[in-house]
């Protein structure tokens, strides 16, 4: 019987699943303890946790990671090679309900949704004025920037040509038939910036896109621009983002993941023509049952000797 410890809230069911199969199951939503890793020999974990060389070192048992994500910039993908530790992750089942995210975010910030819903529950109904003080910007037939097209960005971007946009992209490697499916364009990322309305951030977090997007590339930007950021926080310098809404440079932004997470930049927390919401891109139901499922998945075939179909490949020990 193999030891699962699992790092954050989860359905009972999985549980119960992960119990059937013969293991012991700790769920422990408020940290690991070295004694929690002693013994354990699968890991389940949430994005917020940072699983670095250290916590692996406590867990001298540890066959697997199953990381609640598609993105696994949490993990020292080195350090679990070093140790032999494989990584699995939850690719392709948050696609849809990121890219929904997206544009509710993108929808929110153009019609200044949360400022007049704000504004009424504080005031009351004020009346329907011709030019009322919510006065929102065009989506339908406007111009649509996604930088990073897999699968979240052409998800994100087959809902813009519902809104009869042009859509540009920005990406490492071209992707001819998505770009012929969604009458998509490949651009450099600096004319991306400067020809659409609206910038969706959809790329993973590495060294290269690491503050991706910083004071130059705010300044390229429309000043009716608006940028959403549904990928990493770090992808974005939020300190030269408060300035770029503080003094105008692009008309807004909504932002689903931070810089520094938890902590929120203090000066985004002010800014009426920010719409914020914590990490919750994935935050469906059905997606967050799927995803357990698919970390389940990989822990029981890694403790049975199977090799998961969503593992992560590692770089050399």
């Amino acid at each position: 019987m193999a030891t699962i410890v699992i790092a954050t809230a989860m359905f009972p069911e999985v549980v119960e699943r992960l119990e059937r199969a013969g293991h012991g199951v700790e769920v422990r939503e408020g940290g690991l303890p070295p004694e929690a890793l002693a013994q354990v020999e699968a890991l389940i974990v949430p994005l917020s946790l940072k699983v670095g060389a250290d916590l692996l070192g406590q867990a001298p048992k540890l066959r697997v990671v199953a990381n609640l994500g598609v993105g696994v910039d949490n993990i020292d993908l080195r350090a679990a090679a070093e140790r032999g530790v494989a990584v699995a992750n939850t690719p392709e089942v948050l696609t849809e309900a990121t890219a929904d995210l997206g544009w509710a975010l993108l929808l929110a910030v153009a019609r200044r949704i949360v400022e007049a819903d704000r504004d009424l529950r504080a005031h009351g109904f004020p009346g329907w004025t011709f030019l009322p003080p919510h006065l929102g910007v065009d989506v339908h037939g406007k111009a649509l920037g996604v930088v990073g097209f897999g699968r979240i960005g052409q998800a994100v971007a087959r809902r813009g040509r519902g809104f009869g946009m042009d859509i540009l992209y920005a990406s490492r490697s071209p992707k001819p038939e998505a770009e012929r499916a969604l009458s998509a364009r490949r651009v450099p990322l600096d004319e991306l910036l400067a020809e659409t309305d609206f910038v969706v951030l959809c790329v993973p977090l590495t060294s290269e896109t690491r503050h991706l997007i910083g004071e130059r590339e705010l300044r390229l930007m429309k000043r009716e621009a608006i940028l959403v950021n549904i990928a990493r926080g770090p992808v974005v310098d939020e300190g030269a983002l408060v300035r770029a809404l503080r003094e105008g440079w692009i008309r807004g932004a909504g932002l689903d993941v931070f810089e520094e997470e938890p902590q929120v930049h203090p000066g985004l927390l002010d800014l009426p023509n920010v719409v914020l919401t914590p990490h919750i891109g994935s935050a469906t139901e059905a997606t967050r049952r799927r995803m357990a499922d698919l970390a389940a998945d990989a822990v029981l075939a890694v403790l049975s000797g199977r090799t998961p179909p969503n593992l992560v490949p590692l770089p050399a020990a």
